[in-house]
């Protein structure tokens, strides 16, 4: 056998079946020395090998099988974030895996996985028509799924941080101006859920932690809310339904401090939720919502934008999302001099940074405003 330096021996000679064997030699944990081999049909081939087998033994990786594939690497993945995520985050996550890198990967070894792999991946998912924006949460789920591998030393390197992703078009914000944000807030004030639309457009909150909004989180008296949950859908198998989980992220657990005509619509609201309460008798199923239907139960998404849309058709407004009553409440805060810190903090948002990057539109404004602030110190 031929020593290849620092890195085994490579047979001068093929074996009966053709190939060449490549042999090293470890420590187990018993502190005794292991003869191990390799094997392939050319010289170049079995060196390679040899390297990779050592460089596993040298960083603790464990030494993995061809059969174990990258599929099988996420469902493990997936089991084993289940408790650590919410609900829609891991049906999401499970979602890119069935759909887009399962189809793609799953059967590749992991141990033979290579940023060639997952490049030609990407590219085969633009090719079928996926936005880019989709293959970049497929690649969140990759390189997750692929970190946790290395942390289980079962890999030596996330090859999914090797890859070059998709640029994806920043989607066009559209938003309320004061004068039409104005408008909703008056035209929504003899309707049964205006307060929700009040609330949205005014503090910004996102329509799940709307939708979960429980009677005990609301504080008339101090004119304040406390965002603690969320309304998310669950699924068991071929089962669905709606439940009240947690909320997005750490920093969206807050305190958010109202404007006078918030409080006004939720008082109304109060008062309707009572009437309501008392008409349905038994049949109410009293979950202390803010916001539900006539008999208690959560609002569905889909009913809510029907709704939606059509009070801004009878407004004679823009046709907007929901979502974009929370971006109008944001860019009327900064608009209006509110500290990007602050609005931050009430949007939930993690960082500040997040905040500028979205509403980036609104710090042309506010450096104006600044600068006509320093300059009234010199005038």
């Amino acid at each position: 056998m031929r020593r290849i330096r620092g890195e085994g021996f490579i047979a001068a000679k093929p074996r009966a079946d053709g190939r060449i064997e490549g042999r090293y030699w470890t420590v187990d944990g018993n502190g005794r020395q292991v003869r191990r081999s390799v094997y392939g049909r050319t010289k170049a081939e079995v060196a390679q090998k040899l390297r990779t087998a050592l460089m596993r033994h040298e960083t603790g990786v464990a030494s993995l099988s061809d059969r174990e594939t990258v599929g099988a690497h996420l469902d493990a993945w997936l089991e084993a974030s289940r408790p650590s995520v919410r609900a829609r985050t891991w049906e999401r996550n499970a979602e890119h895996v069935r759909l887009h890198l399962d189809p793609l990967i799953g059967r590749r070894p992991l141990a033979k996985l290579s940023p060639d792999d997952v490049q030609r991946a990407y590219a085969a998912l633009l090719k079928r028509g996926l936005a880019p924006a989709t293959v970049r949460r497929a690649h969140a789920v990759l390189r997750s799924a692929l970190e946790q591998a290395v942390r289980w030393r079962r890999l030596p390197v996330n090859v999914a941080t090797l890859v070059d992703l998709p640029r994806v078009q920043r989607r066009e914000m559209h938003v309320l101006s004061p004068d039409e944000a104005r408008r909703l807030v008056e035209g929504v004030a003899d309707d049964r859920l205006g307060a929700l639309y009040v609330v949205a457009v005014t503090a910004g909150l996102r329509q799940g932690e709307l939708l979960a909004l429980r009677w005990q989180d609301v504080d008339l008296e101090n004119g304040a809310i406390a965002v603690t949950a969320s309304l998310a859908r669950a699924r068991n198998d071929d089962t669905s339904w709606l439940e009240i989980g947690e909320v997005k992220s750490a920093r969206s657990r807050r305190r958010v401090d109202l404007t006078s005509v918030a409080i006004d619509a939720l008082r109304r609201r109060r008062q309707l939720y009572v009437a309501e309460r008392l008409h349905a008798g038994s049949e109410y199923a009293d979950r202390q919502l803010v916001f539900a239907s006539l008999v208690g139960g959560f609002i569905h998404v889909s009913w809510l934008t029907k709704e939606f849309h059509a009070l801004l058709e009878r407004l004679e407004l823009p046709r907007i999302r929901f979502h974009d009553l929370r971006h109008t409440a944001a860019t009327l805060m900064l608009a209006q001099g509110v500290h990007p810190k602050v609005a931050s903090e009430m949007l939930g948002h993690s960082t500040v940074s997040i905040t500028l990057d979205l509403y980036s539109h609104v710090t042309p404004t506010m450096q104006r405003h600044a600068a006509a602030a320093v300059d009234s110190i010199f005038r």
